[in-house]
């Protein structure tokens, strides 16, 4: 069945229901309003979800969410993967879900989807060459929502407008993270550990991205350290994955404030949790603002080639900050997809102070 516009044809008893999200990071975290989106047209039933491997501690303290099944990476012998895959499939078609609903449009989504059993599988119609032409013969209901009379901006839209044409929407848009009085404690063991000292005296950065065309130069992450402890006697902890340590410990060397280095010394659960003790997140475009601005914390992003209308944390507490170039956006991977974005090259380190310094007024942390 392809739906057209607004549509609820599920009359009988939906009690258990998978939501499928296999994107990334940022992409699981943008989903959220969409898990509650489902919840709140079925109360009773219980909204599990699927994510990738390693995604799964955001999701799990969420009460709206009663299970979480993460698609690992299977290693070993060739028997040992296919065992461990089989034990997975297992534990879906156990679960017996009467919906499946997966919010993007690759094969695996597809595929997990088929093998839940759920007689109600839903997800967005594609008509592009990129889809496999079987992908969208695996659902019983294909969303083709008409197109609204303005764009809608916010990553969160990409999953509502599956969910809406069924009948399951929300008013609120906003992705929140439930962060457990474990994960701070922990957090804050790791802070007192690496020598941080002090609530709401310091800020948490991320002058990296998985993808290098999205970053900003490191002279002026430096700058921008120093200024912050110079200038407002606020301590910076640079955040990011256990590959970026070393670029993150170069910013360190050359840094006259007071700054720390946590890349690759946290798991997702204890990045959330430490963003969450932040007076403010700085960064570029990557997972970290998604998290900070989920655990309630107000984010400063820069962004140069991807649209931040469509990525951007949304509410007054977010500022973004964007080159002035006339070619901003133009969601290439760098300039003509080189991999190196000039328009970031040549941003200033001024536009990012201002906004730095409008939201630490607004907290009156000085």
């Amino acid at each position: 069945m392809i739906v057209k516009g607004r549509h609820t044809p599920f009359d009988g008893d939906i009690s258990n229901i998978l939501i499928i999200q296999l994107g990334d990071i940022g992409d699981v975290v943008w989903a959220v309003p969409a898990f509650r989106a489902v919840k709140d047209a079925y109360p009773a039933a219980a909204v599990s979800v699927m994510v990738r491997e390693g995604s799964g501690c955001l999701i799990e303290p969420d009460p709206l969410v009663a299970r979480v099944f993460e698609v690992k990476r299977t290693t070993g012998s060739l028997r040992a993967r296919a065992a461990a895959r089989l034990r997975f499939i297992h534990s879906l078609r156990r679960a017996q879900f009467d919906m499946a609903i997966d919010l993007r449009s690759d094969e695996r989504g597809a595929f997990m989807s088929r093998i839940t059993g759920a007689p109600v599988r839903i997800a967005m119609h594609y008509g592009r060459a990129s889809v496999p032409i079987w992908r969208n013969r695996v659902f019983t209901h294909l969303v083709c929502p008409p197109a609204p009379a303005r764009r809608i901006y916010g990553a969160a839209e990409q999953s509502l407008r599956v969910t809406r044409e069924f009948g399951m929407d929300t008013d609120d848009p906003v992705p929140r993270l439930w962060c457990s009085n474990e994960t701070r404690r922990r957090a804050q063991f790791l802070l007192h550990r690496e020598g941080v000292s002090g609530p709401d005296r310091w800020v948490s950065i991320n002058p990296f991205s998985r993808w290098q065309y999205k970053e900003w130069s490191t002279d002026k992450w430096v700058r921008i350290i120093d200024w912050l402890w110079d200038d407002h006697g606020l301590a910076s902890i640079i955040v990011g994955s256990k590959d970026e340590q070393e670029k993150a410990g170069h910013i360190l060397t050359r840094c006259r404030g007071r700054v720390f280095n946590l890349s690759g010394k946290t798991t997702l659960s204890d990045l959330a949790g430490v963003l969450s003790l932040s007076s403010l997140h700085v960064g570029v475009d990557s997972a970290a603002p998604h998290i900070a601005a989920a655990v309630g914390i107000p984010t400063v992003t820069i962004y140069g080639p991807s649209d931040w209308r469509d990525w951007a944390p949304v509410g007054d507490g977010h500022r973004v900050v964007i080159p002035d170039d006339a070619c901003v956006p133009c969601r290439d991977k760098g300039c003509h997809n080189s991999g190196i974005s000039r328009c970031l090259e040549t941003l200033g380190i001024e536009k990012v102070r201002e906004a730095i310094r409008a939201s630490l007024e607004m907290r009156r942390i000085f």
